[in-house]
């Protein structure tokens, strides 16, 4: 299945979305009952990758420190005023086994799921949770040498990061997964990469979930990088990524890997062998709500750049929605999903949900759709779908003050996409709170002699410009608060 250079992929919340097909249907749903008019609609919107978040098998253990930690249970209750015990399922990265939830209709049913989306050009994209698993994965019995160790005073120094387990040799005290900034999940058992034992059975692992879908996402994939490793529990490992990439791809040559990763470690995992790393920094500076940051940002080199994943919200992040004000919320995404690399949704993102819903719930709150926002993702996305944006070349462009003294133009971000034989796109965003005005320039010499007409493609905006005069000058803009342009420029003459 060819893959364009920048694909789009969604992201769906597997239980929650079953939860709420069961009470449609009446009965308990499973992968089998994902209406193929459903998959139609997404495939129709520009996506190319479906994210199916906690398909695994999860278990008894986990879900009763889910149910128990009372500090998770007020995030719950506030969620869902309403809850009941069966809405808290457990972690879905608290796994007992690479196998689909029984609950979901099993590996069969995936299996027809997946046979069904590719039939539409949809990917398929699953977790892969490299730092932990749950208390009752089968290695606790077979293998708890595979599980970092913990001793009687780390227990009594740390105990929000170790715990005693059952397993069939006896109790064992063994540490909560955790990262070097936090206290354990308690629902979770730390996987010793210090083992080579364990790093070839996760490798394993690995090849058996490649066979059932088309890319991971690793989540927390730079806990496992022998640096941080080393620093969060004083054992030496060897690197894990690269034998692990290349072994699934000797079998499976296109499999995609996209990294969960932060603290500046993005680079570092791309060299590594992921095709993608999350981009948080690009979301934490829109965030801060100043342009020059996020311009700097975006210029960074173009190999660095196609490889990042570009997003406005996941399940680790607030809602969008009630991050960004409106206004605000639709430059973000202009900035967001218009940069080169993989433009990544979540599911209720598009119709403004302002719920962020726990990896440990099975059920959402029933939420109003914000019909103005889902209009602006409507022409965002189908800006998206334009053959220059998933395969063309992307530049930043320079912005100027509009005249002496005003220093409005640092507020803007501007580039274009361009392609052989295509219609240019130029876009360009306020990036600030107050009116701003520039010029734009365009160094594009073919624009010599001609007419030129920008057609806005996020609004009613049309403008005939002379090309020698954008040559000149560059194409002056005038924007109020978070204004943004995305200009279809075609030649008249």
């Amino acid at each position: 299945m060819q893959k364009p250079r920048y694909p789009a992929l969604y992201q769906i919340n597997t239980r929650v979305w079953l939860t709420a097909l069961s009470h449609s249907l009446g009965r308990p749903a499973t992968l089998d009952d994902i209406a193929d008019a459903e998959l139609d609609r997404l495939a129709e919107m520009g996506f190319d990758w479906l994210w199916l978040l906690s398909v695994w098998q999860t278990g008894e253990a986990a879900q009763r420190v889910s149910r128990s930690n009372l500090s998770w249970r007020r995030e719950f209750e506030h969620t869902l005023p309403d809850l009941r015990e069966e809405d808290i399922g457990g972690s879905g990265f608290a796994i007992a086994d690479y196998r689909v939830h029984a609950a979901l209709g099993g590996n069969d049913a995936l299996a027809r799921l997946r046979a069904r989306m590719r039939a539409r050009g949809l990917n398929l994209m699953l977790d892969f949770v490299p730092n932990h698993m749950a208390p009752d994965h089968p290695w606790t019995d077979d293998h708890p040498d595979y599980f970092v160790p913990g001793s009687e005073a780390d227990l009594a120094r740390s105990p929000q990061n170790f715990g005693r387990v059952a397993t069939a040799s006896g109790p064992l005290l063994l540490a909560y997964g955790r990262d070097p900034y936090f206290d354990g999940w308690p629902d979770t058992l730390q996987l010793d990469y210090g083992n080579p034992a364990l790093q070839a059975a996760m490798v394993g692992e690995l090849e058996r979930i490649a066979g059932q879908c088309d890319g991971v996402r690793c989540d927390m994939a730079m806990l496992v990088l022998p640096e941080v490793f080393e620093r969060t529990w004083g054992i030496r490992a060897e690197p894990f990524w690269p034998k692990a990439i290349a072994t699934v791809r000797r079998t499976h040559p296109a499999f995609l890997f996209m990294a969960e990763v932060y603290w500046d470690m993005e680079w570092t995992l791309q060299q590594q062998g992921f095709d993608y790393t999350y981009d948080k920094r690009l979301y934490d500076r829109l965030k801060e709500q100043h342009a020059r940051p996020v311009r700097e940002h975006l210029c960074a080199d173009m190999g660095y750049q196609d490889r990042l994943a570009r997003f406005l919200e996941n399940h680790d992040e607030p809602r969008a929605a009630s991050t960004f004000a409106p206004e605000m919320h639709a430059a973000a995404a202009v900035l967001t999903y218009l940069s080169p690399g993989l433009r990544f949704f979540h599911e209720g993102q598009l119709e403004g949900r302002r719920a962020r819903i726990s990896p440990h719930l099975v059920r959402a709150p029933d939420e109003a759709v914000d019909a103005a926002l889902q209009r602006i993702y409507e022409r965002l996305l189908a800006v998206l779908r334009l053959p220059i944006v998933r395969e063309g070349r992307w530049s930043l462009l320079e912005c100027v003050p509009a005249w002496a003294e005003n220093p409005t133009a640092d507020n803007f971000i501007a580039f274009r996409w361009e392609g052989a034989g295509q219609p240019w796109l130029l876009a360009a965003v306020n990036c600030s709170p107050q009116q701003s005005q520039c010029f734009v320039r365009v160094p594009m010499p073919q624009m010599a002699g001609c007419t030129l007409q920008l057609r806005d493609l996020l609004g009613p905006a049309v403008y005939d410009r002379a090309g020698d005069d954008l040559l000149a000058r560059g194409l002056f803009l005038d924007m109020p608060p978070w204004g943004r342009h995305v200009f279809d420029v075609q030649r008249l003459t």
